[in-house]
This record gives C-alpha cells, sequence and structure tokens, in this order.
C-alpha cells in the first residue's frame, strides 16, 4: 500500500496528464479560432477606409475627411455605378440620361429627382446642396464644363470627381468630344469603380463589382474568339447633329473602339477622336462588314432615335448600298453600354452574340 502522500502524487500526476492531453488536442483548434479572428481583422482593415483619404483623379487631387453623405450625379454612368455600389441613398439629384434606368436600380433611381435628362444647370446642381459631384464627361464638369468648373464648385467648398474613363490617356480640349492619346483601357473604368467605394467606405462592394464586370468581359471574349470568328469589319454610329450631315462615329480608341478590338472586329474608321464625324461616301468605301447602331432616349439630335436611323441607311441613295445594309447585318447596342460604365460589359456581350448569330456561328 503506498503511502497516502506518494497516492496524491499518482492522482495528480493522473490528472496533470489528463489536462495536459486534453489541452494539447484543443491546440489545433484554439490555433484556428486565432487564425479565423486574425484573418477577420486583417479583411476588416482591407476594406475600411482610413479618413481623410486622398484620391488622384484627373489632374486634381480629391480630399476627403468622411465619406461623402448626398452627392449630384451629371451622366447615367455616374448614377448606375453608385447605385450598384448600394449608395443610392446617397444620390440626392441626377442629370444626363441616355437610356431607362437598368430594371433592378428602377425602385431607387425612383426616389432621386431628375434635374435635367441632358444637361443640367449649375444653378440646380447647388440647389441640391451636395457634398460631391460626379460627373461622367469632363466636357459637363472640366476645364470648360458646360456645368461648370470643378475650380467653381471647389470655391463653394463642394467636392467633385470625374470618370477616370473618361479623361485618363484623353486630351477633352481637342476634337468636338475630346482626342484620345492612348487607347480606352477598361482598367480605368475599375479604377473608378474602386476609388468611389474607396470614397464611400465600400471598398469590399467595389471589389465584388470589378469581378463581376471583368469575369463577364472575359466570358463574352472567350465566346468570339472560341467561335472562329475572324477578319470582319465593323463602324459603330452614335448619332448625328442632322441627319443630312456627317454622323459621330466611333474612333479607334474610345471605349467603343476598344469593345470593337476586344471582340476580333476591326473598326474602319481611324480617328484618335472619341466620337468624330466622318463622311457616309468615306464609311462606304470602307464598307465595313458590320455596322451598329447607338439606343437612346435622349433627343438632343434628330439621329438620336435608332429608328431614324434606320430609315435613313435604307434610303440615302450612298448607304442603301453598303454591303452591310443590303444584307441586314446591323446591330443595335444601347447608348449608355457603348460608354466607360458599368453597362460596357452589356455592350460587349449584346455585339458579340449579334454578331455570332449574324455569321451562323451562335450556338
Amino acid at each position: 500500500m503506498l503511502p497516502l502522500k506518494a497516492k496524491f502524487r499518482r492522482v495528480s500526476c493522473y490528472v496533470f496528464q489528463g489536462a495536459f492531453r486534453r489541452f494539447w488536442k484543443d491546440i489545433p483548434m484554439l490555433l484556428r479560432s486565432l487564425a479565423s479572428t486574425a484573418l477577420l481583422a486583417t479583411a476588416f482593415s482591407a476594406h475600411a477606409t482610413d479618413f481623410p483619404v486622398q484620391l488622384q483623379n484627373c489632374g486634381y487631387t480629391l480630399t476627403l475627411d468622411k465619406a461623402p453623405t448626398s452627392v449630384v450625379t451629371i451622366g447615367q454612368a455616374g448614377t448606375e455605378m453608385l447605385y450598384a455600389l448600394g449608395l443610392g441613398d446617397k444620390v440626392v439629384g441626377t442629370a444626363l440620361w441616355f437610356n431607362p434606368v437598368q430594371p433592378r436600380f428602377k425602385a431607387v433611381n425612383d426616389k432621386v429627382p431628375r434635374l435635367s435628362d441632358n444637361i443640367p444647370s449649375f444653378e440646380s446642381v447647388l440647389g441640391k446642396r451636395p457634398a460631391l459631384v460626379v460627373s461622367q464627361f469632363e466636357w459637363m464638369v472640366g476645364k470648360d464644363g458646360v456645368v461648370g468648373t470643378r475650380e467653381q464648385f471647389h470655391d463653394l467648398r463642394i467636392a467633385t470627381y470625374a470618370m477616370p474613363a473618361d479623361c485618363e490617356g484623353k486630351n477633352n480640349l481637342v476634337g468636338s468630344d475630346g482626342t484620345r492619346t492612348a487607347s480606352y483601357d477598361v482598367k480605368a473604368l475599375y479604377k473608378g469603380i474602386r476609388q468611389l467605394a474607396q470614397a464611400f467606405d465600400v471598398e469590399a462592394r467595389g471589389e465584388s463589382l470589378v469581378k463581376a464586370l471583368s469575369d463577364r468581359q472575359t466570358q463574352a471574349v472567350a465566346k468570339v474568339k472560341s467561335s472562329g470568328l475572324q477578319n470582319l469589319s465593323a463602324a459603330l454610329w452614335f448619332s448625328s447633329a442632322d441627319l443630312a450631315a456627317d454622323p459621330y462615329m466611333a474612333g479607334k480608341n474610345g471605349v467603343a473602339g476598344y469593345m470593337m478590338q476586344a471582340l476580333g472586329l476591326r473598326n474602319v474608321i481611324t480617328s484618335a477622336e472619341e466620337w468624330p464625324t466622318v463622311g457616309w461616301e468615306t464609311i462606304a468605301r470602307a464598307n465595313p462588314s458590320i455596322l451598329i447602331v447607338a439606343r437612346m432616349d435622349r433627343r438632343r439630335f434628330p439621329a438620336d432615335d435608332y429608328q431614324k436611323k434606320l430609315d435613313f441607311l435604307k434610303k440615302d441613295p450612298v448607304t442603301q448600298h453598303m454591303d452591310a445594309v443590303k444584307n441586314g447585318r446591323i446591330v443595335i447596342v444601347d447608348a449608355d453600354a457603348l460608354q466607360g460604365s458599368i453597362r460596357q460589359v452589356d455592350g460587349m456581350e449584346q455585339i458579340a452574340n449579334a454578331v455570332l448569330k449574324i455569321e451562323g456561328l451562335s450556338k
């Protein structure tokens, strides 16, 4: 029989060993828990904006001490981008629309005052007392902005943001709609999404939106490439100041030109301007395989109506002899899907599907 002290030591040893084994067994779970906590903390810090924040934007530095509580958007692209980021409640006024709002945004858009379908006045924007003005085009808010200059807004302590898709690699003081000094890159669109997401402290939403758009574009491009489509030329008619005037066509380096190039279509218009005017005789001589026509609700010009465009193409003595017109090789695409917007990928999908159908390659 063991002495009481020895028994106690043996029992204590058993207890200690058992507790130690249980502790050792629980270590992986503890490590996993700690790792998960660390990952959550890292993820949170990665997606939280550290104010004040400075954004480099089209030659200006935008400094924000906090997320803007109110914003006026000039241009459909910026408006729907904010809606897609879940920021519709921050939009207190909007203007400059080409097409109806996407159905998924109709409910939130119905609550936002429409300052103008086209160009809003400087006073109407100020009347909404926004903390931030987001402009799709520099010709709206920029050095020669028809609504106002950025300095005019800044003097009134209203921050401004111009979409990078319209300013990066582009001189908006040359040509009627600006001239591209470098070919448009979809990265400029993604930059706009990310910067606005950062400004409003919703960076995770921005990354999610960029990934969704990028994945869809990759699929659209892959679909065309896998079809064996090749050697197709194209031209894109956006609008005309008058049906008798030279049309505004998509230049080779602009957003629409990028879309065609990415889908393997050769743009017959070689101008570096965003939307150069080109004579129909010149276009007819190039005789593109596919003619893309913009559809919009805007009625700034007679040719904004795509039905009038189609009627003109069939009746004009020059255009009616083009192969694309004679053979019905015409693709209709929403105007806002031809801009640097979240609808850009919609336009690429529409063009890809329509061209493959025309060529008898759709599956």
